[in-house]
């Protein structure tokens, strides 16, 4: 197992719900570093950017509305950096299934998350996916002046793959 990093970010919908602290409550028990935290006001480009895999989904407008918290009234969201010996698996574990009523019980998601009447997916806070997923977030949030680490993997030799 190598030590990674990983983008965690406490979503508009956990802040106006008061579940930020319980949220990343969570977290803490995997004992990884804090590398970086701040509370952002997303903007548009930042949303967007972030969201770029999904860009030709029909829900894309709603999900950076979502991040920069339009839909909750909370404009700003938490974002933390993690450290530490498979960082990228272990929060996604304690993090749960990305749709809420799919989540494990015990998971944040599947014990705060919700889908509202209105049809709107709240769950609560995102975490990278894998390792080019966490790098290439962490760049778009975060710069390195941010993190009390270089986070940077070394350059692989020519032909090697990711």
């Amino acid at each position: 197992m190598a030590e990674e990093a990983t983008l965690v970010i406490i979503k508009p919908d956990a802040i106006q719900r008061g579940l930020a602290g319980a949220a990343f409550s969570r977290l803490e028990p995997l004992r990884l570093e804090v590398i970086g935290a701040k509370a952002v006001r997303v903007s548009q480009e930042l949303a967007e950017a972030h969201y770029h895999h999904l860009r030709e989904k029909p829900f894309f407008r709603e999900i950076v509305e979502y991040l920069q918290g339009k839909l909750h009234g909370t404009r700003y969201v938490l974002a933390f950096v993690l450290w530490g010996e498979n960082a990228i698996e272990r929060v996604r574990q304690v993090t749960g299934a990305t749709h809420p009523e799919k989540a494990d019980p015990l998971s944040i998601r599947g014990s705060f998350g919700r889908m509202t009447t209105a049809g709107l997916m709240e769950n609560l806070l995102h975490a990278s996916s894998d390792i080019e997923e966490a790098e290439h977030e962490i760049a778009l949030w975060f710069s390195p002046q941010e993190l009390l680490r270089a986070i940077h993997r070394p350059a692989e030799p020519k032909g090697a793959r990711r």
